[in-house]
């Protein structure tokens, strides 16, 4: 007799626009983000940085309950050990949230955030907004994903290709490599079909167990999730809207 299958894991899945972050959220960085943001010439990418802390302070706050400015961020690169690598909650093992985990993804005016308990989680959201999908396709997809692309009628391949994309960045960052591997390495299911991994890229040493689920971040972008692990997965939709503008 075989036993009940695991319930499925939640997965926590939070979106927010630019527009309503207001510039007192730069009061909620530490030390580390502050000398980033002011580094980083660039205005839109400075706000998608500030974007990306506030709402992962704002929410992990509330879960940790404490105030956002004081949820222990940490950001160290596993190649060099400077302060641009993958956040990862700061807490002490054995804690009650030591087994928090959360991806953060921001594309055009978005931001999206994916908080999970127990397993690794990766998010990834496109906006595709100007993409030239005849160029970037070879770069992303593997040549079986590209003649498939390719058969598809002209008007469908922006959306499948987006598709594409963010499960493959979302497996990529749930397994912590980033894009470290070259994405059109990593084969996965058509579009149309339920999203799982075909086949990994010679570079990993090992394969690994992900599930996956596509969702969209605000009302439009294509979104994908990638936990590690063999339970599926369930998506909590949430919007961040209200409380980045309620920070002053």
């Amino acid at each position: 007799m075989t036993g009940a299958l695991p319930p499925p894991r939640p997965v926590q899945v939070w979106s927010g626009r630019l527009p309503d972050a207001r510039p007192g959220l730069v009061g909620l960085l530490d030390p580390v983000e502050l000398g980033r943001y002011e580094a980083t010439a660039d205005p839109a990418n400075r706000a998608r940085f500030l974007a990306g802390c506030a709402v992962s302070r704002l929410v992990l706050g509330e879960l940790l309950g404490l105030p956002p400015a004081d949820v222990p961020l940490r950001r160290v690169c596993p190649r060099c050990g400077g302060p641009h690598g993958k956040v990862t909650l700061d807490v002490p093992a054995g804690s009650a949230h030591a087994d928090v985990r959360f991806s953060v993804s921001h594309s055009g005016d978005l931001i999206g955030l994916a908080v999970c308990r127990g397993a690794e989680v990766g998010l990834d959201v496109e906006d595709g907004a100007g993409t030239d999908v005849e160029r970037v396709a070879p770069r992303v997809l593997a040549d079986t994903e590209l003649a498939a692309l390719h058969a598809r009628p002209p008007a469908e391949r922006p959306a499948a290709f987006l598709r594409y994309w963010t499960r493959k960045e979302s497996v990529l960052k749930a397994i912590g490599v980033g894009l470290r591997v070259p994405l059109r390495r990593l084969r996965v299911s058509d579009p149309e079909l339920p999203p799982a991994v075909l086949s990994w890229p010679e570079q990993l040493d090992v394969c690994h167990e992900v599930r996956m689920a596509d969702t969209v971040v605000g009302t439009t972008h294509p979104a994908s999730v990638s936990v590690t692990g063999t339970t599926e997965v369930t998506l909590v939709r949430h919007d961040t809207s209200a409380i980045l503008r309620a920070w002053r």
